[in-house]
């Protein structure tokens, strides 16, 4: 009776070892492809102290993912285009493609454009030849390659002298040249996420990495998260490190969940004491889903303190210019006989500035009421422009 019984037993562990083995394929089985670009060593707009060490830092942490990477620093033209050739051709095998850069870009008519170490950028002409089209890439990545994955990461949103210099050769022209990055609407299966929100500019900070990079450098490497709420996260540590200044943006085209760290992703084998029935990861996903809505919530709120702030300081000085303006007036009908119309210019100075005054009292009641609704933590961070 003994030797049955062990045949049956090893028969049993034979199936659940090839159950095992069978559940596990689909993420072992998954190529995942990055293309990490960083550019610091600017011919002609000065050196960039973190995007080469921000390129570095990501290539490492997808590297730890099981991302096969493609690593770029300080690329010219030439060999910006010759990396982008290689992604290309490795990610129509890839189940899923990250395309990460961190270095100068602009903006030009609704258009991104990526800088090379040698763009000098004269001339509008010179965008054609001495730049990389984002939408060039994102064709790329996106070319058959129906029901795969696409996620894009810009750390880009520079002050840039490069975008400064082209704007004054445009001429009429140059208030096509944007401030930031202009938002693309991407194709199905994208995600792009910027470093900040489109039209606005990202800081360097004092660290060895920007603040947008280190958090997402140490945030894709924690198990357990999908895209979502590595964003949520990433966001909040950005708005931590900038003072609520800078808000990290993205626009999703996603069709499905995607999780860096593969061996924490729906349709694993839990890790023991982990839960893994479909109620459980329902609950979850309706946790991040919550989680997602009221951080953009908040997010809109800082972004709306902020306008209203600049708003407030826009009014404070005109106001201060009115009050230079009656002395002035002052002074220009200091030996006047006839004071009438010294009268008149002053009065109508001083309803101008009754009627902003309103205008400022009501912009005041609206941020306090809106630092109370975003939270004590936040105001703090926002401060006051």
């Amino acid at each position: 009776m003994l030797r049955p019984i062990c045949s049956r037993f090893a028969l049993s562990c034979c199936v659940v070892l090839a159950s095992t083995l069978i559940l596990a394929q689909p993420a072992a089985a998954q190529k995942r492809v990055a293309l990490v670009i960083g550019n610091s060593a600017y011919a002609h707009a000065g050196v960039l102290a973190n995007p080469a060490n921000d390129a570095q830092v990501i290539a490492t942490a997808l590297q730890d993912q099981g991302f096969e990477v493609l690593l770029g620093l300080d690329l010219d033209k030439r060999g910006f285009d010759g990396k982008v050739r290689d992604f290309s051709r490795v990610l129509s095998e890839a189940d899923a493609g990250i395309f990460f850069y961190a270095g100068h870009a602009l903006q030009v008519l609704g258009r991104n454009y990526l800088v090379p170490i040698d763009g000098a950028l004269k001339s509008e002409r010179d965008l054609d030849f001495e730049t990389v089209g984002l939408d060039f890439i994102l064709k790329q990545m996106e070319l058959e390659r129906e029901g795969k994955t696409n996620i894009v990461f810009l750390d880009a949103c520079r002050d840039n002298p490069l975008a400064r210099n082209l704007a004054r050769s445009m001429g009429t022209r140059s208030a096509g040249v944007g401030r930031g990055l202009a938002q693309v609407q991407a194709g199905v299966g994208t995600f792009i996420a910027y470093s900040t929100q489109p039209g606005n500019v990202a800081l360097d900070g004092e660290e060895r990495n920007s603040p947008f990079t280190a958090a997402l450098a140490k945030t894709i490497r924690e198990p357990g998260r999908n895209l979502t709420a590595v964003m949520i996260d990433v966001r909040k540590q950005v708005l931590d490190a900038t003072g609520g200044k800078q808000v990290p943006w993205d626009h999703s085209a996603l069709t499905g969940d995607f999780y860096f760290h593969l061996a924490s992703a729906p349709g694993v084998l839990p890790k023991p004491g982990q839960p893994d029935s479909a109620q459980a990861l329902q609950e979850r996903l309706r946790q991040l889903e919550e989680q997602r809505k009221a951080d953009q919530q908040q997010t809109l709120g800082l972004m709306r303190l902020e306008q209203l702030k600049e708003r407030l300081r826009q009014l404070d000085e005109t106001s201060r210019a009115d009050q230079q303006r009656i002395f002035d007036t002052y002074r220009k009908y200091d030996n006047a006989k006839d004071r009438s119309a010294l009268h008149r210019e002053i009065g109508g100075i001083q309803m101008e500035m009754a009627r902003r005054g309103s205008q400022q009292k009501a912009l005041r009641d609206e941020i306090t009421k809106l630092e109370a609704e975003i939270g004590p933590k936040q105001e703090a961070q926002g401060g006051s422009k």
